[in-house]
């Protein structure tokens, strides 16, 4: 039992003085309740000598006391114990969502976020219940038990042994029934997260779904991993409906047992009215704590289930994270591509032989046929993929020579796929600089040719962008993360294919912006179009993954090679465009 804890193991040791508190309280409380019975049991005996309204009155005040004290010290017992499950479910949600935070890109490829989602609510939810009511009620019942059996025992030994004769019974059903129940919780969270990544999905591609029009096949689906859910819930419920009856009829055996023996201990006179009514009352007071130990069982099953599913993200490390020896120093902004390889698992390599020089404060634009490795070269720049040791180097420095925080606060990044937050343009805009004046969000957008048209939208910059960014139009959300990118006043500036979803009017306008803070800044950008690659200090033709040209727009040209055909295929198509 112990060993599914394990991981637990820091938060317990963090609020050890709540759960040491709420030890006592339990103590107190089952202490005080086993008192009733004694009370009951003497007033009966008491009330066989005869009945005044005093002996009344005493015995009642007695029973109000024991009960008053009992209520407070099982407020005290689920205030503190319960507290501090939520404590740790806090600090746990904590720690998961941080240690997702820190995970490298190609975590998100192979686990589903549906799944994600599925363990930081569902199944730290069972985890928070493993931690406070099945602590508390396991403990409520061993304390009760342990407190009340002396008092049975002074009773009748021969009865309490009897009387305790079908425990074991109870015993074994919790054993047989508590290890499929775990296993049944298993799948049961499996098919969870399988379900929330569906509608996770769902909801992510809804314009995709009515685009092809397959609002029916992908409903018929989720209704089939709907179905299966409840199959398997449903299963873990005829499991639970079995394990209370048995317990019940495994209590109300003992019962009737008690009934019997005492009865006819009571008959031959070897206890007293008063000590059978006071023996009787235990039992029923053992009744709850008994059948809860199925409901335990169900809670401890169900959390330790979802505790590996918890831990499995907790323990697993980030695969991009800084070096022991790296150092956060200022970046000026030189990129040195050295011999550099790369693949991706089980993959072969994206880009082979890389050799280029990118002095700070210069620009450098990548062009090249799709797939050809583009958008992975500039992913290597702020670490968001890792290359091999000395491959790729910032200053001068090898790449991992830099704190990830100090690197990536020093890169502006514009990636090729733009995402935006459920959020206001402002947020979105000022995302990386959170302390940013409204005066330095317009200027970044004015940059980005994008301030006019959010001006014209009726709340301006506090207009809402939903999820994704879907009100707003392909365009204007890369014009977004462009001044996003842009506001942080970056010493290297990285550009993938940002302006593709822009027309060229439109280009020519960011690009005059971008030009002047350009400036003193290392720039690199990807681009399809000649005309925004053009004036560029340097540029690198990328073709199968490896450069296959390098030079400026006039040295490109004079080669007659793979750029000369590109600028002149480009050339004949607006020509053709201004004549159509």
């Amino acid at each position: 039992m112990f060993t599914r804890l394990r991981p637990l193991a820091p938060y317990f040791r963090r609020y050890w003085k709540s759960f040491a508190w709420g030890g006592v309280a339990v103590v107190l409380y089952n202490t005080i309740k086993v008192l009733l019975a004694s009370v009951i049991g003497h007033a009966v005996d008491d009330m066989r000598h005869g009945v005044t309204q005093q002996k009344i009155l005493f015995h009642a005040l007695r029973l109000l006391a024991v009960a008053g004290l009992s209520a407070i010290f099982l407020y005290i017992t689920r205030q503190v114990i319960i507290g501090a499950s939520r404590e740790i479910e806090y600090d746990l949600r904590n720690d998961l969502f941080a240690n997702l935070e820190r995970q490298a890109p190609g975590f998100y490829h192979t686990h589903r976020t549906g799944d994600i989602m599925a363990r930081t609510t569902n199944d730290l939810n069972a985890v928070r219940q493993l931690l406070g009511p099945a602590i508390m009620y396991s403990a409520n019942t061993l304390v009760f038990t342990a407190a009340a059996l002396p008092f049975m025992l002074r009773i009748s030994p021969s009865l309490t042994l009897v009387a305790f004769v079908p425990l074991p019974i109870a015993s074994v059903l919790v054993q047989y029934f508590g290890a499929r129940i775990h296993t049944r919780f298993e799948r049961i969270q499996a098919m969870f997260s399988d379900i929330s990544a569906k509608a996770q999905e769902n909801f992510s591609g809804a314009r995709l779904i009515r685009a092809f029009a397959q609002e029916e096949a992908e409903i018929a689906s989720f209704e089939t991993a709907n179905r299966e859910y409840i199959r398997r819930s449903l299963y873990l419920v005829r499991l639970m409906a079995m394990l209370w009856p048995a317990l019940e009829f495994v209590l109300g055996l003992s019962l009737m047992i008690t009934l019997l023996v005492g009865g006819h201990q009571v008959v031959q006179g070897r206890i007293s009215p008063g000590q059978f009514t006071a023996y009787l009352v235990y039992m029923v007071q053992l009744t709850w704590p008994m059948i809860a130990v199925g409901w335990v069982v169900n809670l401890f099953q169900r959390g330790t289930a979802s505790l590996v599913r918890i831990d499995e993200l907790l323990k697993t490390q980030p695969t991009i994270q800084d070096t022991p020896d790296a150092v956060a120093a200022s970046i000026q902004g030189e990129v040195t591509f050295r011999n550099l390889t790369f693949a991706y698992p089980d993959a072969p390599a994206v880009l082979q032989q890389i050799d280029l020089h990118v002095p700070a404060g210069t620009s450098l634009a990548i062009v090249g046929p799709t797939g050809s490795g583009k958008s992975t070269l500039v992913n290597l720049i702020p670490r968001l993929l890792d290359a091999e040791p000395g491959m790729v180097l910032i200053d001068g420095q090898p790449i991992r020579h830099w704190q990830l925080q100090t690197l990536r606060e020093a890169i502006g990044f514009v990636p090729q796929e733009t995402f935006l937050f459920s959020d206001s343009i402002y947020q979105n805009v000022a995302f990386g600089v959170p302390d940013a004046t409204e005066e330095q969000v317009q200027e970044a957008a004015a940059v980005a040719h994008i301030r006019n048209e959010i001006l014209e939208f009726p709340k301006g910059f506090q207009t809402l962008v939903g999820e994704r960014g879907v009100t707003l139009s392909g365009g204007q959300k890369q014009r977004t993360a462009i001044a996003r990118a842009v506001i942080r006043d970056p010493r290297i500036l990285i550009l993938d294919d940002a302006l593709a979803s822009v027309d060229t009017y439109t280009e020519e306008q960011i690009l005059t912006g971008l030009r002047r803070i350009m400036q003193g800044r290392t720039t690199i950008f990807i681009s399809h179009r000649i005309s925004t690659a053009r004036h560029a200090d340097q540029i690198a033709v990328l073709v199968g993954g490896r450069v296959v040209e390098r030079g400026t727009h006039d040295d490109l040209m004079a080669r007659a090679g793979y750029y000369t055909s590109l600028f002149e295929k480009q050339r004949l198509e607006e020509e053709l465009a201004v004549t159509a």
